[in-house]
């Protein structure tokens, strides 16, 4: 009888956060931090933490459905950095093949998100990144979902490098001199040559499990993002967390600096 009141007024709260929203800016670009899956794995009483990545797993789809709600243009989805990359390969090949799962699922028919990989998927097992570009390129030429960047094998910096060596060889191939990019490098040879064919600038960038740090997250592109932190696990984020998030957003006085 309590869980069924819960519901009720847990939905009533839902609707009221959702109808609230219109009023305010809303981002365009929201970048989300998938964390604490092995603690949530612990503390629900798993011995194999692998649980709690099966468990975050099946929240994005419902994560993505509630975006598309919301009206949000575009995401990116930080599911395995470049650090993690160096777990024993027992506890990292089961991870690896989880998030296989996931983009495989989102590219089925009936999805309507295009989705991208993104990170240095050179990195990654034999086999992986083959596997996770085929499941991302039947998606190509979706429209109406929200666009989807699935962040594997990704480290900020690495991804500052890889654009200036992309924005380098660009011009060297084009015949051009050195020193003359050196004279005339901008801001604007790093963002064209990001991992995401999306726009560089991130709105809002959320982190869950109550971890209150960015890890390398998108650090080009969160520049002027504002930043929620949500102190549940990511298996247990529900649609309430997410309008939580964008209605401190939408709260905020961006001000880019000025």
């Amino acid at each position: 009888m309590r869980a069924r009141v819960r519901r009720v007024i847990e939905a009533v709260y839902r609707w009221r956060l959702a109808t609230t929203l219109p009023d305010g800016p809303r981002p365009q670009h929201v970048g989300i931090m998938l964390d604490g899956n092995r603690r949530w794995a612990r503390e629900a009483g798993f011995k194999d933490p692998q649980e709690g990545y099966r468990a975050g797993g099946a929240k994005v789809l419902d994560f993505l459905r509630w975006c598309d709600s919301a009206q949000i243009e575009h995401v990116t989805l930080f599911m395995l950095s470049d650090d993690n990359l160096h777990r024993t390969e027992a506890e990292l090949l089961p991870l690896i093949t989880i998030i296989e799962g996931v983009v495989e699922d989102l590219a089925s028919p009936g999805n309507s998100w295009p989705v991208e990989v993104i990170g240095s998927l050179d990195l990654l097992p034999p086999g992986s990144a083959q596997r996770l570009k085929a499941a991302a390129s039947r998606t190509v030429g979706r429209a109406g979902g929200t666009r989807v960047d699935i962040a594997v094998g990704y480290g900020g910096r690495r991804e500052i490098v890889d654009a200036v060596r992309s924005a380098i060889t660009e011009h060297i191939a084009a015949g051009r001199d050195v020193e003359e990019l050196v004279d005339t490098f901008e801001i604007d040879h790093i963002s064209r040559h990001l991992y995401s064919k999306g726009p560089s600038e991130t709105d809002l960038i959320i982190r869950t499990s109550g971890e209150q740090r960015l890890s390398g997250f998108l650090l080009w592109q969160s520049a002027y993002a504002e930043v929620y932190f949500c102190d549940c696990f990511w298996p247990d984020f529900r649609e309430i967390d997410f309008l939580r998030a964008l209605r401190s957003y939408s709260m905020r006085e961006r001000r880019y600096g000025r």
